[in-house]
C-alpha cells in the first residue's frame, strides 16, 4: 500500500518540471524580441554597411535562430521524454521528428547546436578581428574545440552503449 502510494506520488512529481517548460517559452518570446531588435537594427545600417557588416548582422540572426531552434526541441523532446506525451493527431503540421527523439537522441541534438552556435560565434569573431582581443579570440577557439570534443565523446559513448550501433548479428 504504501509503496503504491509512493510511486504515484514520484510518477506525478514528473508534471514539476512543466512550469521549466513554461519558463522556456516565455524565454522563447524574449528572444523573438531580440531577433526583432537585431534585424531592425539591421536594416537600418545596411545602407552604409560593409560586406563583413552584412554577413556579421546575417551571423547573428543565425544565430538567434538556431537559439530558439535549440529552445523548441528542449521544450518538446523534454516535455515529451519526461512529463506527458502530446497527442499529434490534432495538429496536421506536426513536425516529424517531435515525439521521436529519445533522451539520447535530444542530449546529441543539443550539443550539436551548442556546437553550431559556438561556431558562429567563433566565425563572427574572425570576421571582426580588428575589434578582439587575442586572448579572446583564443578563449573562444578553446570553447569551441571543448564543445566540439565533448559531442564526439558523447556520440561514442552512446554508440558504445547501444553495443556498436551498426553491428549486426546474422543467424544461420
Amino acid at each position: 500500500m504504501i509503496e503504491k502510494v509512493l510511486e504515484r506520488f514520484l510518477f506525478a512529481s514528473r508534471w514539476l518540471l512543466a512550469p521549466f517548460y513554461v519558463g522556456l517559452v516565455v524565454t522563447l518570446g524574449i528572444l523573438m524580441l531580440k531577433a526583432l531588435q537585431e534585424l531592425w537594427h539591421f536594416v537600418l545600417h545596411v545602407p552604409q554597411a560593409t560586406e563583413a557588416d552584412v554577413i556579421l548582422g546575417v551571423l547573428t540572426l543565425i544565430d538567434l535562430t538556431l537559439t530558439g531552434s535549440l529552445i523548441i526541441i528542449v521544450i518538446f523532446s523534454g516535455y515529451e521524454n519526461f512529463v506527458s506525451k502530446i497527442d499529434a493527431a490534432d495538429h496536421k503540421d506536426w513536425p516529424e521528428w517531435m515525439g521521436k527523439i529519445d533522451f539520447t537522441g535530444l542530449k546529441l541534438k543539443l550539443l550539436s547546436s551548442i556546437v553550431a552556435i559556438s561556431a558562429i560565434q567563433v566565425l563572427k569573431a574572425f570576421m571582426n578581428l580588428d575589434n578582439i582581443s587575442d586572448r579572446n579570440l583564443g578563449w573562444l577557439v578553446g570553447i569551441h574545440l571543448v564543445f566540439v570534443g565533448s559531442g564526439v565523446i558523447l556520440a561514442l559513448t552512446d554508440r558504445i552503449a547501444e553495443g556498436g550501433g551498426s553491428h549486426k548479428t546474422v543467424k544461420e
